[in-house]
């Protein structure tokens, strides 16, 4: 277990505890005191890391990303199950249920941009509760723009996609996890660099300013 530890970067308590927890299946034992890991474990370990650290997901729902790995699903369904768990809402709070209206506009998107969304995906839902956000201040959002919005998302999720993985489960679903929760913040800086270049050719004048 110390080599394990070694090439994985993970403490010996803590690979003993994600033993204890089922995260982590055990190795081939070569004696009364002594088991045999593999490559397979230092991957375990370090998809386990990878959303119990940087993604902060409770051991629950680690264990259920586990669980799809291991019942040999297909990778679309493993991957699903780690974006459903990375999404997952937490407890509810009044207002959090997305209006009717908003899930209507949610579901026409899908049906416009042609996508395979599953009817119960989170993601579903808080796209609708950010659309009822936006209207709470008196706003709409336009059609042709969340359309615009829609494409581009598309066009960062093949770029995504592309790179997963696939002759390891545990590793496509930490480059999933990893590459969602610490690109998210690269995306956002993207698009207000982008905003501040637009508006300076729209509105930027020509004239100097007062000294």
């Amino acid at each position: 277990m110390s080599e394990l530890s070694r090439a994985s970067g993970v403490s010996v308590a803590t690979i003993k505890f994600y033993r204890r927890e089922g995260l982590l299946p055990p190795g081939v034992a070569v004696s009364a005191t002594r088991a045999r890991y593999d490559e397979s474990h230092v991957r375990r370990l370090r998809m386990v890391r990878a959303l119990v650290e940087v993604a902060r997901l409770p051991l629950s729902v680690v264990r259920d990303v586990v669980t799809a790995i291991e019942d040999h699903s297909g990778m679309h369904e493993v991957l699903g199950t780690a974006h459903t768990a990375l999404s997952r809402p937490g407890p509810s709070r009044p207002g959090e249920t997305p209006t009717t209206r908003a899930l209507k506009q949610v579901d026409g998107l899908v049906r416009r941009q042609r996508w395979r969304v599953h009817a119960g995906s989170p993601s579903r839902a808080a796209l609708g509760r950010a659309l009822d956000a936006y209207d709470s201040l008196g706003r709409s959002m336009p059609v042709d723009r969340l359309d615009v919005y829609a494409e581009a998302a598309h066009a960062v999720a093949a770029a995504d996609v592309a790179g997963v993985p696939e002759d390891s489960r545990e590793e496509a679903v930490e480059y999933a996890v990893v590459g969602t929760v610490l690109s998210e913040p690269i995306l956002l800086a993207l698009r207000r660099l982008a905003h501040e270049d637009v508006s300076a050719r729209r509105f930027r004048t020509t004239r100097r300013p007062r000294d």
